[in-house]
């Protein structure tokens, strides 16, 4: 049975687009569902028809429903080992979890001032203290794993992990919101990331939306 992953509007849903893009880049096939987001009762309730989180993203398989795109990703790394979702090696798999888990759980002063809006024209804002911190520890987070890991390949880890897909949004915001790149490992990885046929696409498509989400294009 196909997977079936369920996920909201690709020009906005940064959480959408981080189990879209560990699947698609790992080969592993599966059906999507685009359910617009903030579009009235009838939308939200396919969601909850789905999940009761009542939010997006959702994978189905078969009787199984993972919701959460961290979740998402660890369940397809079981389900599918042969697309080495995560480094083969303790140490370095323990290094991918931890980028991964604190960028789930962090740098919630960058998600606020710089939603995800692929629309939106390049262009740099006025951000927070606590943004700018988040941004120099995601440049430091991901020069320290190119120095360390980039000899194996041109991914955080060398081979694409999980842990690029959690951070691919953020390559979106920084691009957007015109953020300097302060290593070249940071530029590199950045240039690697927007290479990935599983982003441009993800990323075309965003474009062709049409839909526009008022409470999202308030800057």
């Amino acid at each position: 049975m196909t997977l079936k992953l369920v996920i909201g509007n690709k020009n906005y849903s940064s959480w959408s687009m981080r189990p879209w893009l560990a699947l698609r880049a790992a080969g592993i096939a599966f059906d999507e569902v685009m359910i617009p987001l903030y579009t009235g009762s009838a939308d939200k309730q396919r969601i909850l028809d789905v999940t009761r989180s009542g939010k997006v993203p959702a994978l189905v398989d078969g009787d199984v429903t993972v919701w959460d795109s961290l979740a998402i990703i660890e369940y397809a790394a079981e389900r599918f080992p042969e697309a080495r979702l995560w480094p083969q090696d303790v140490a370095g798999r323990a290094h991918a979890r931890s980028v991964s888990a604190e960028m789930h759980s962090g740098f919630v002063a960058l998600r606020n001032e710089c939603g995800m809006n692929l629309h939106r024209p390049i262009a740099a804002k006025a951000l927070s203290d606590d943004a700018r911190a988040n941004i120099a520890r995601i440049q430091q987070s991901w020069t320290e794993c190119r120095t360390r890991y980039g000899k194996s390949g041109p991914y955080l880890f060398g081979a694409f992990s999980g842990a690029d897909a959690m951070y691919a949004p953020v390559v979106h915001r920084f691009r957007t919101y015109a953020v300097e790149a302060t290593t070249p490992e940071v530029r590199g990885y950045m240039d690697t990331m927007m290479a990935l046929p599983a982003f441009q696409q993800w990323t075309r498509e965003g474009l062709a939306e049409t839909i526009v989400i008022d409470r999202f294009e308030i800057d």
